[in-house]
């Protein structure tokens, strides 16, 4: 099924504090945030219509702004009301949501002093990122030769878009060389993450996964781990190397958009779908399919959390 291009699609998009046409949502050619990177944006998920953890992402998004030194005009609670809102006028049962947030057209320079921020919001339909055989049987993920930056040359602590220039390049080779997704180590040698997920690993009946001191600790990651430990799976947090992929029996990724997604392979190592990928998957899609989950009732019904 042939989707439309994102930028020629009917209904609104939430910019600067107006739902403006979808069409007519721009950006001057002269933005400050496309010339030097200076933007962040969350994903966040839509299930059932109700938006999973929706507060957690907007605080996020506006954690990852000050770390690239920038203020978002808006508050959670309104950008929280407006994501409300604007899956409502769309419509969305089971989709996915993009806020982001930019630096201005007023100069070109490599400061970003005295730029304005904008912030836009967009929501659409999608049910899944990999087919059903795939989440059913696992993807492969190929090591690339990228790496995530070391904390004091990065602002790896952000959701930065300028961050995902890494995995974009990362995610085309793997694409080129036959694989689903790469696998990216981090400027130690040690294993990292997928190009957008975080990277789990089950020996036994531990759960480990690489700790996240260079890269992002996603809000599914932690979701996952809160939920293993729920149910009473020993998790461990530690620097893994990459020889030692060879002794684990289960592989998946998490994020937003993958969920909880199996890996089969990483490059000559084999996984299994097993008895705590399962469950994992299971708890998960029961939690998010659960409207105690999400913030998005309390913020609908005049309650929102206020801060920013």
């Amino acid at each position: 099924m042939t989707h439309p291009s994102l930028d020629d699609r009917d209904g609104v998009i939430w910019l600067d504090g107006q739902f403006v046409p979808w069409r007519d949502a721009h950006l001057h050619v002269l933005t400050h945030g496309l010339h030097y990177g200076g933007g962040v944006f969350e994903g966040e998920r839509v299930y059932d219509g109700h938006v999973f953890k929706l507060t957690e992402h907007t605080r996020r998004l506006h954690e990852s702004a000050r770390e690239l030194g920038f203020h978002i005009p808006f508050s959670t609670a309104e950008l929280d009301e407006a994501t409300l809102e604007l899956v409502h006028r769309q419509g969305i049962g089971n989709g996915y949501v993009r806020p982001v947030a930019w630096r201005g057209s007023e100069q070109i320079s490599v400061s970003g002093a005295g730029t304005s921020v904008h912030v836009a919001i967009a929501t659409w339909e999608w049910p899944h990122v990999f087919s059903a055989d795939a989440k059913e049987h696992g993807i492969r993920l190929g090591t690339s030769r990228w790496r995530r930056p070391a904390p004091d040359t990065a602002p790896v602590r952000a959701k930065a878009a300028s961050l995902y220039n890494i995995c974009t390049m990362a995610r085309d080779a793997a694409d080129e060389a036959g694989f689903d997704d790469a696998l990216l180590l981090d400027y130690r040698g040690y294993v990292a993450e997928a190009t957008g997920a975080n990277l789990f690993l089950v020996t036994g009946d531990e759960l480990h996964t690489p700790t996240a001191d260079c890269f992002l600790a996603g809000i599914t990651r932690q979701t996952v781990l809160d939920l293993a430990r729920d149910i009473g799976i020993p998790v461990v947090e530690r620097h893994i190397l990459p020889e030692e992929l060879g002794g684990f029996d289960e592989c998946f990724l998490t994020g937003t958009a993958y969920e909880v997604q199996p890996v089969r392979t990483i490059d000559k190592h084999e996984f299994q779908v097993g008895k705590t990928t399962i469950s994992l998957t299971e708890a998960y899609t029961r939690l998010v399919h659960s409207r105690a989950s999400t913030r998005s009732e309390a913020a609908w019904s005049g309650h929102p959390d206020n801060g920013s």
